[in-house]
């Protein structure tokens, strides 16, 4: 009950509301944020049960996500559980997420699965979580998953820059050099006839750029190397764990 869903999408009308339906059975609220859409998007989400946030042009996916994290933690919520509106992820792997204690960043893991994505996403997933996992010094085995549970507090002291798709980048490598606990859960893989958002050329030259220009830091003291457990991998701090948020 301490945990909203946060769905940032763009033109999405096929898909919004059946995904919408599929998540208020298990969260209290859904947030969509309507990033700019020319279609029904905010019609479908509103009929389907969602609160939605309209940006009137198109900002971009990182933009999205800080406004619907916004929004949640104004609506009192410690927890948000950060979805595609497309139906690539599915409602039915959200208990894996809320189960998890101890973590203040659960991220989905599709690298179980990996031989269902498309080859070119895998092959880039693959590259770009290689050069993150080396610059942090752990192990990050799909770091382009934007299916993920965020501590809303302690996403509060990040300052996150970014306003498109390299926001999955950025958010993990923050929580991770903050010295926050983050941690991997397996997710079924879904693709089906939808077209990606992703601009192959353009969000992959956005990427570089923040690359380039994101600093190198050294991790945090209190985290440790990433371990591998029967739920995925994920990254342990020596401070104690706390609940998650099926605990409040």
């Amino acid at each position: 009950m301490n945990c909203a869903a946060v769905i940032p999408c763009l033109n999405e009308a096929t898909h919004i509301g059946g995904v919408v339906r599929s998540v208020l059975p298990l969260l209290p609220r859904v947030i969509v944020v309507d990033d700019g859409s020319n279609d029904r998007t905010a019609q479908e989400a509103t009929t389907a049960g969602a609160v939605v946030i309209l940006h009137e042009k198109n900002n971009g996916k990182g933009a999205a996500v800080q406004s619907g994290l916004r929004h949640a933690l104004e609506g009192g919520f410690n927890w948000a559980l950060l979805m595609d509106g497309d139906g690539q992820h599915a409602a039915s792997d959200i208990p894996k997420f809320l189960n998890e204690t101890g973590a203040h960043l659960v991220v989905g893991n599709r690298m179980p699965e990996a031989g269902q994505m498309p080859w070119l996403r895998r092959f880039v997933n693959r590259w770009m979580s290689a050069r993150l996992s080396r610059r942090l010094g752990v192990a990050l085995p799909d770091t382009q998953c934007g299916f993920r549970l965020v501590h809303l507090p302690s996403w509060t002291q990040l300052n996150l820059k970014t306003c498109h798709f390299e926001i999955e980048s950025e958010m993990l490598k923050a929580f991770v050099e903050a010295g926050f606990t983050v941690k991997f859960v397996p997710i079924q893989v879904i693709y089906k006839t939808e077209r990606s958002k992703i601009a192959p050329l353009r969000d992959t030259v956005r990427w570089f750029c923040w690359w380039r220009t994101s600093p190198k830091r050294q991790r945090a003291a209190a985290v440790q190397d990433a371990v591998a457990s029967p739920k995925g991998f994920g990254v342990r701090q020596s401070s104690a764990a706390f609940e998650g948020p099926h605990a409040s």
